[in-house]
C-alpha cells in the first residue's frame, strides 16, 4: 500500500505493474480489495492502480472539512490522478463508484481516455431500493449509523444479510474480507466521512450525467452482470441507447462484485 497527500486527506492505494493505466473505483462500503483478482491478472501488461476511497471502509480518515459529496469525490479523483500525475487514465466503476465514476468524467475529463462500467448505479438508481436506508440513517445524529456498525462488528451474520454484503457476489466471500470492510466504521471518523457522500446522493444528479456522458471524447466500455438484481440490465441498455458508440459486453454467472465473480473474464474484456 502506498500513500498519497491530497487537499482533502490522505488516501491509500495499491500500485502495481506497468504498462497502460487503470484506475479503479470501487463503491460504498468496501475498498480497493475488491478489485485484487483483477489486478493480479492485469498487472502484467497494465498499471493497475485501486485506491482505498474515503466512502466507508477506508483506513484513515480525511479531514474533517474535506468536500466528500458525490461532487467533491469526483473532484478528489481527479486531484488524485493529478497527484499521481497520470495520463490517458482508463477509469473503472463498480456499483456506487461507477456513479463516481460518471461524475469525475463529466466534470473532470481532462486526463481521462477511456471510462468503463461494470454493474452500477445508472440514471434513478442512486443507490439500489435495498440500500436506501442507508441515505436515511446518514441524515440521523452519528449514534444511529454508530449502532449499526457496532453490530455488524459483534455479530457477524448480520455482514451477510441482503442489506449488508449477503447478495453482492455468487461465490461466497471470505469472512476476513467482510469484516476488514465493515471494522472501519466502528470510526466515527470514517462514519462522519461516509455520510457526507451519503447525504449527497440526488439521483437528478447521476440522470443528468448520464445525458453529459456523450460529450465525453473517449471511449465508453459497459460490463453488465446480467443476474444482478440490485442493478438490472436494463439500466446498460439504457446508457447504450444514449451512447451509441457504447460497446456493451455481458458477463454471466456473477452478481455487482463481478471482480471478485468472474476475475478472468473481466480482466480478459479490460485488456482490450
Amino acid at each position: 500500500m502506498k500513500r498519497v497527500e491530497l487537499s482533502q486527506g490522505p488516501i491509500h492505494y495499491r500500485d502495481v505493474g506497468e504498462g497502460p493505466v487503470l484506475l479503479f473505483v470501487h463503491g460504498l462500503l468496501v475498498n480497493g480489495r475488491l478489485w485484487e483478482p483483477v489486478l493480479e491478472r492485469l498487472s502484467k501488461t497494465h498499471r493497475c492502480i485501486a485506491p482505498d476511497w474515503p466512502i466507508g471502509a477506508h483506513s484513515e480518515p480525511m479531514k474533517e472539512d474535506a468536500d466528500l459529496s458525490s461532487f467533491g469525490l469526483a473532484r478528489l479523483i481527479a486531484d488524485f490522478i493529478a497527484a499521481l500525475d497520470l495520463r490517458d487514465v482508463t477509469l473503472v466503476g463498480n456499483d456506487s463508484g461507477g456513479a463516481l465514476s460518471q461524475f469525475t468524467v463529466t466534470r473532470h475529463p481532462e486526463r481521462i481516455s477511456k471510462l468503463v462500467l461494470t454493474t452500477c448505479d445508472a440514471f434513478e438508481v442512486f443507490p439500489p431500493l435495498m440500500f436506501r436506508y442507508l441515505v436515511w440513517v446518514a441524515k440521523l445524529p452519528d449514534a444511529v449509523m454508530g449502532v449499526l456498525a457496532k453490530s455488524m462488528d459483534l455479530v457477524p451474520a448480520f455482514r451477510r444479510l441482503p442489506m449488508a454484503y449477503g447478495d453482492l457476489t455468487k461465490k461466497r466471500l471470505d469472512d476476513g474480507l467482510i469484516a476488514a470492510w465493515a471494522k472501519p466504521a466502528l470510526d466515527a471518523r470514517i462514519r462522519r466521512d461516509t455520510s457526507k457522500f451519503l447525504r449527497s446522493i440526488d439521483p437528478q444528479q447521476l440522470i443528468e450525467a448520464a445525458d453529459k456522458l456523450k460529450d465525453f471524447a473517449g471511449p465508453i466500455h459497459l460490463i453488465w452482470t446480467p443476474e444482478d438484481t440490485y442493478f438490472p440490465v436494463s439500466l446498460a441498455h439504457r446508457l447504450q441507447e444514449k451512447l451509441p458508440n457504447a460497446k456493451l459486453d455481458l458477463i454471466e454467472n456473477a452478481q455487482v462484485f463481478v471482480a471478485l465473480d468472474q476475475p478472468d473474464r473481466l480482466a480478459e474484456l479490460l485488456a482490450h
